[in-house]
């Protein structure tokens, strides 16, 4: 009997999962306070309690999942090169694509999700909270190069939407069909897009 109680996931922790499985389901998902709360086997008070505002709930998630696919990134590493290290940030979004038949489905899932259709409210906040968690983590690891003297100070936002925006467009590559050399190129295209943060 003892210990069982402290192996059961808080409220927050299945508030969270049940949020992430209806995302699963369907990334255009609404998260409703009733609906997650109803998956989760909470009140809503409680929801309300961890996750104040939907937006709090989409960019919790969001970062959760993040954190889940692409768990350990190399930033903090500094026995690599300070370009080097977020150019290897940068690959493992990328990797989050897939590649040829994996990258046509994730683009196919986006598009039917977020794009064949006229967006609905619901539809609006979980695409920018999809977008929000990704800068944040981007801009996350410019903050750290800027922190340790590597990285010239500078507008961290604006930086993030161009590299996040490199990426964007590298990931609609993989789905098209295209040569092998695609993954050196890739490494070309994100090591120049770092490079000129740079300078």
């Amino acid at each position: 009997m003892s210990g069982s109680k402290s192996a059961e996931p808080s409220s927050r922790d299945k508030i969270l999962a049940a949020a992430a499985a209806m995302i699963g389901e369907d990334p255009a998902a609404r998260l409703s306070v009733r609906a997650v709360a109803a998956r989760a086997g909470v009140n809503t008070g409680s929801l309300r309690h961890h996750f104040p505002t939907q937006r709090d709930l989409y960019d919790s998630v969001f970062s959760g999942i993040l954190g889940l696919v692409a768990p350990g990134d190399p930033i903090r590493d500094t026995t690599m090169d300070p370009q080097v290290r977020l150019v290897e940030c940068l690959r493992q979004v990328l990797a989050l694509t897939g590649v040829g038949s994996e990258a046509r489905q994730t683009w196919r899932r986006i598009y039917l999700a977020f794009i064949a259709d006229e967006p609905t409210e619901s539809t609006r906040s979980a695409f920018i909270a999809m977008e929000h968690a990704g800068q944040a983590r981007i801009e996350a690891w410019l903050d750290v190069l800027v922190a340790d003297g590597s990285l010239p100070a500078g507008d961290n936002h604006e930086r993030a939407t161009l590299l996040n925006t490199v990426v964007d467009g590298l990931s609609i590559g993989r789905a098209l069909p295209t040569s092998s050399e695609r993954t050196s190129l890739e490494t070309r295209v994100l090591t120049a897009a770092v490079a000129g943060l740079f300078d």
